[in-house]
């Protein structure tokens, strides 16, 4: 990511993004670019299959395990809401394409887009929401692996220095102490092949849904809802997490051998992962029903071979992606600060007290839905929705732009404020509500 001159990647894996990572031999990745070019690495020029695979596993990620959840919120009918939140941001995700190809040279990044549009002040807009987006998720993570955890293994207690650790805090801070040693790493490559099983997780959470409901429960479940007005706040929010990763496409659009391509690799990502969510959502609603947890895996019996296969899977990634999500982070406070970038020592005590604040935030934060649709409806909008369309406004104003698209983009800014307002207010109050 970009904040004047040494945060200049985007950020490597924003809300829920789950981006295949190849390591890059003798890259010193001690700053945010280096972590970049590990990521997408542009030698050669990625082929149109495996921009495919990069770009798939950049908009799939951890909102696959609350889909059953949403349509629990929202009803059946909320499912046309899914469909449409897919369709508005496969076209943002085309307007950040068009506004890569207005100035080839000076963008190559997320806040690039900004600065090209807005100055140093789009710049700042867009690493500030980015920044706070990705402590955000790397809370959902520790949350995530504190609850299944706690699934796997219930009733674990520890006392420690005088304090009981149980459940789910217990197992927030073993997570934290497990990637607390993952962050002080100069070098990220290591971590590269495990981050790359969330392709893997998503398909071994559908097979245990489908086994679940053949060989345990069944698809029988008769209360569920057609439409819940009520609910439509958090649906809403929690589907445009599933589609969130357009801060990494302008990094998989630079890597590739020929970006001509790039709308028709989005399209064919956006479809894959659609029909994941999809199916995913339809079978966890149809077997669990209103009753669904915020996490579905957490529905599956215990003790069953394939569920703790699915948890163990659906585990790992966050695991070996949360050092990815504190390296900007890191390396935004070295900058803000004056440190030496890179330097040992500042690395090692920003990053642990980094990962020390999340694991205290996310032993208060009750709910795993609640925390998604928060970062759903106010962060992932604005990068979905509310900064591609104003960007593309404002690049292609002085050259026209056809008054029916105009009409489209301002249509899909209003919705973009409708999710953001009524999502951000009710996800707010169902936080505070549970304390």
């Amino acid at each position: 990511m970009e904040d004047q001159n040494s945060c200049a990647a985007v950020l490597p894996a924003s809300t829920l993004t789950e981006p295949l990572l190849l390591p890059w031999k003798g890259a010193d990745l001690a700053s945010a670019d280096d972590l970049e070019a590990a990521q997408f690495p542009s030698y050669g020029g990625a082929s149109f299959s495996r921009t495919c695979l990069n770009l798939t596993n950049a908009v799939s990620g951890i909102g696959v395990l609350s889909m059953p959840y949403a349509v629990a919120q929202g009803g059946w009918l909320s499912l046309a809401l899914f469909a449409l939140v897919g369709a508005v941001c496969f076209y943002t995700g085309t307007l950040i394409e068009r506004c890569m190809r207005a100035d080839p040279a000076a963008v190559s990044s997320y806040p690039d887009i900004g600065a090209l549009a807005f100055g140093s002040a789009g710049r700042r807009a867009v690493a500030a929401f980015m920044y706070v987006e990705l402590y955000l998720v790397a809370i959902s993570f520790l949350v995530l692996e504190g609850d299944n955890l706690d699934k796997l293994f219930p009733g674990a207690t520890v006392d420690l220095l005088g304090y009981r650790l149980q459940g789910k805090q217990l197992f927030i801070a073993l997570a934290a102490a497990v990637v607390l040693p993952t962050t002080w790493l100069k070098n990220l490559g290591v971590l590269a092949y495990v981050s790359a099983v969330g392709l893997v997780a998503s398909a071994v959470l559908t097979a245990s849904l489908v086994w679940a409901g053949v060989a345990e429960t069944g698809f029988h479940r008769n209360n569920t809802s057609v439409l819940n007005l009520s609910g439509l706040p958090t649906s809403l929010g929690l589907y445009f997490v599933c589609f969130t990763g357009h801060a990494v496409f302008p990094t998989i659009y630079s890597s590739m051998k020929n970006n001509k391509h790039f709308s028709k690799v989005l399209l064919i990502s956006s479809v894959l992962c659609s029909v994941n969510y999809g199916l995913t959502a339809v079978l966890g609603y149809m077997i669990y029903g209103d009753g669904v947890q915020s996490q579905v895996t957490l529905n599956l019996p215990s003790g069953k071979l394939y569920s703790k296969v699915a948890i163990l899977t659906t585990i790992v990634n966050p695991l070996a992606k949360y050092a990815l999500l504190a390296v900007p982070i890191t390396a935004a406070i070295e900058e803000k600060f004056s440190l030496p970038a890179g330097s040992g020592p500042a690395r090692v005590a920003i990053s642990t007290v980094v990962v020390v604040s999340t694991a205290v935030v996310a032993s208060t934060v009750p709910f795993f839905g609640y925390l998604m649709s928060f970062i759903g409806s106010f962060l992932s909008v604005m990068a979905t929705v509310i900064f591609p369309c104003l960007c593309f406004l404002k690049i292609y104003k002085a050259e026209g732009i056809r008054r029916i698209e105009v009409a489209a983009i301002t249509g899909i800014l209003m919705i973009g404020v409708f999710v953001a307002v009524t999502g951000t207010y009710t996800s707010v109050r169902q936080i505070i509500g549970t304390f």
